[in-house]
């Protein structure tokens, strides 16, 4: 799908299709349609307008060296990873030609639980994939070891008590899906409480 295919895609059709991308390349959202991407993203439900999300946006050569951060937290976690498990984790950062590091910048409040101020965050990451795959492009979501690191939080100017939510890739989708994957089936999730 294009940007033009998805320009008259229901609100509901728009939820019903998404899925993450599988492989990403050029081109990556522009800057008209990150500073769209993320005046969704800001649309995000929040409780006490505490505005928990921020965004920090890698792209060109500052993925090479997001790649090294990584790498070079993997070394401190793992001293004896080898050469090859470095160099997988350093081309992880180039998996699609921007990254948007979605945080929840967590306040320390007696009147908002620290939990929903990271699902605030995450309602922000989940519009920021919704707003990309309206916009004609692929989205994936990642975390892993790194969103968890506090040299990968030090490396990103992020405060200790900061959480990394996610690492959303956005590009354009180099490979279409498999068509008629299975998903699945709301009635499996859902029950009716009668009391």
């Amino acid at each position: 799908m294009n940007a033009h295919e998805s320009a008259g895609m229901s609100a509901i059709e728009l939820l019903h299709t998404r899925e993450s991308a599988t492989k990403l390349g050029d081109p990556a959202p522009g800057a008209a349609d990150m500073e769209s991407i993320f005046a969704a993203a800001v649309r995000a439900p929040d409780h006490g307008r505490l505005r928990p999300w921020r965004f920090i946006v890698i792209r060109g050569q500052a993925r090479e060296a997001f790649g090294e951060l990584m790498a070079s937290a993997m070394q401190a976690r793992c001293p004896d990873t080898s050469p090859e498990g470095l160099a997988r984790e350093r081309a992880k950062a180039l998996r699609a030609p921007l990254i948007a590091v979605v945080v929840a910048h967590v306040r320390d409040t007696a009147r908002i639980p620290e939990i929903e101020q990271v699902l605030s965050a995450g309602a922000a990451a989940q519009n920021i994939m919704l707003a990309a795959h309206a916009l004609g492009y692929g989205a994936m979501w990642k975390t892993g070891d790194p969103a968890y690191d506090d040299t990968v939080k030090a490396g990103l100017h992020l405060n200790a008590s900061d959480q990394i939510v996610g690492f959303l890739y956005l590009g354009t989708r180099t490979v279409r899906a498999a068509p008629g994957a299975a998903r699945p089936k709301p009635q499996d999730f859902v029950t009716e409480w009668e009391g």
